[in-house]
């Protein structure tokens, strides 16, 4: 692993976040590469029992885009959790170059660990081009994200042990968060919060886009657990990624602020579906996410 990783692997956790924590998700991003289309990543010491799915999920898209030309921008990911990741160990990324094209680039990619996979995904890369445009507007009404209170700050009073641990991304919630909804007897129809990188990131826009993904994973099933009044946390319930899809329609600094706006169409089967759309904080439409979860409530 690199140096940057190393530490980022074996750093102790720390409060809050912060630049000092942003600096660990980056340098966790930074793989190695250990053969010609194969990289190795690591996972942070304070990681719970499984890897963070979108740890893996922006790991994958690094090693992806670093067999792409720099000016081919990622447009779409589709990617499946097939197994929980082992935080103790590293992951290795085997990159297959599908297609290189005129005007398109294609990328497969298979995480895997102790042998087997965990991970696969699908990434499309395009070049520049002109096109018609348009794009739906951002829910209107939304306050400012400087005058929300911060996650830590809803969490507090509350048993609600994930959100104390160290996080990369500021996290505000726009509308009352899950855990209070429960217990206010509300079910809201869609779970709104802001987010940005918690501190500056380097000018890369592949690492821009690395960490939107990662931040993609964050919330999202919350859409679903609220249409039923229940929480990770306060209530016995059984989650996982199943699968997960994002395209990226223009181009975005994941270090400022963006409206996370998400809802679930649908849930059974012991799963639960939910989508969602990123919103600049001038609005404009940056990116759509659609992700399945396995959701036992015992």
């Amino acid at each position: 692993m690199t140096e940057m990783a190393r530490t980022a692997a074996t750093e102790p956790d720390r409060p809050g976040g912060g630049q000092p924590v942003l600096d660990r998700l980056i340098a966790l991003l930074d793989l190695e590469k250990i053969e010609e289309n194969i990289f190795r990543g690591v996972s942070p010491a304070h990681s719970p029992v499984r890897v963070f799915g979108g740890q893996v999920a922006g790991q994958a898209l690094v090693a992806a885009g670093r067999t792409v030309p720099e000016e081919r921008r990622v447009h779409s990911l589709h990617a499946y959790f097939i197994r929980g990741g082992d935080p103790s160990v590293p992951i290795v990324y085997e990159v297959d170059r599908i297609r290189d094209g005129r005007s398109f680039t294609t990328r497969r990619v298979v995480a895997v660990q102790h042998g087997k996979a965990i991970f696969s995904l699908s990434a499309s890369f395009q070049k520049d081009e002109p096109g018609i445009e348009h794009a739906e507007t951002m829910p209107e009404g939304i306050p400012a994200p400087e005058t929300l209170p911060t996650l830590m700050e809803r969490a507090e009073g509350y048993a609600i042990g994930a959100h104390s641990r160290p996080r990369p991304i500021d996290v505000r919630y726009v509308n009352e968060p899950p855990w209070i909804t429960r217990e206010t007897g509300k079910r809201p129809a869609r779970n709104q919060v802001w987010m940005r990188a918690d501190g500056k990131l380097p000018e890369d826009e592949l690492l821009h886009v690395c960490v939107l993904t990662y931040a993609s994973d964050m919330t999202l099933l919350d859409s679903v657990l609220a249409r039923h009044g229940v929480y990770w946390d306060t209530d016995k319930v059984l989650g996982a990624s199943l699968d997960h899809a994002l395209w990226f329609h223009r181009p975005f600094r994941a270090d400022e602020w963006f409206l996370y706006d998400s809802a679930s169409p649908t849930a059974s089967g012991a799963r639960g579906l939910a989508t969602g759309r990123f919103f600049a904080e001038d609005g404009t439409l940056i990116a759509t996410v659609v992700q399945e979860g396995l959701l036992r409530v015992l």
